[in-house]
């Protein structure tokens, strides 16, 4: 199936104006992904874009919505692919999208504070490559993001009794002390 281009097909129907389309092609996805190896999850990255995946997370469908984050949560279910979401912020383009979707925003910050660590990691990492200092545009997504209370949930976590979600906590905050 793989081989045949199934993953290519799946994602082009993540992209169709009707919804039960789009919920079939991501459920499908969501479950070709389930503890899947690497070289499967990334290409369902690759066929879905970027900017297709953060139009999935504002998607005004209710089930596309769940179906996307059920796809993120198996792309990130496992310790090498928990950098996805950082990597989704680290490129300049991505950053823009990101900066200006208050949708997209507002979802790292419910993941930041989400009761699953690892999807409280991947936010944070996400959080760290929108603020880090010594790129252009910095202090602008860094004043974004202390509006809409990112700063006041690393000062919180920055206290977390998980030393690594601490470090990474106190590691985004330097980033506005610098």
């Amino acid at each position: 199936m793989l081989e045949s281009g199934a993953v290519e097909l799946l994602c082009s129907l993540t992209l169709s104006e009707n919804p039960a389309l789009r919920v079939n092609g991501i459920w499908a996805l969501m479950n070709m992904a389930f503890q899947a190896d690497q070289k499967i999850k990334s290409d369902i990255l690759r066929g879905l874009s970027t900017e297709q995946l953060f139009r999935l997370l504002s998607d005004s469908d209710v089930n596309v919505l769940m179906k996307t984050l059920g796809l993120l949560r198996n792309l990130l279910s496992t310790r090498p692919t928990l950098c996805i979401l950082a990597n989704i912020a680290d490129g300049t383009s991505a950053k823009d999208l990101i900066m200006t979707n208050d949708d997209i925003l507002q979802k790292i910050k419910y993941y930041v504070g989400h009761s699953n660590l690892k999807l409280q990691l991947a936010a944070m990492f996400c959080i760290e490559n929108l603020a880090w200092n010594e790129e252009e545009g910095s202090q602008g997504r860094q004043d974004k993001l202390r509006e809409i209370g990112i700063v006041d949930i690393l000062h919180k976590l920055s206290q977390s009794t998980d030393p690594y979600l601490c470090d990474k906590a106190k590691t985004a905050l330097q980033q506005y002390l610098a």
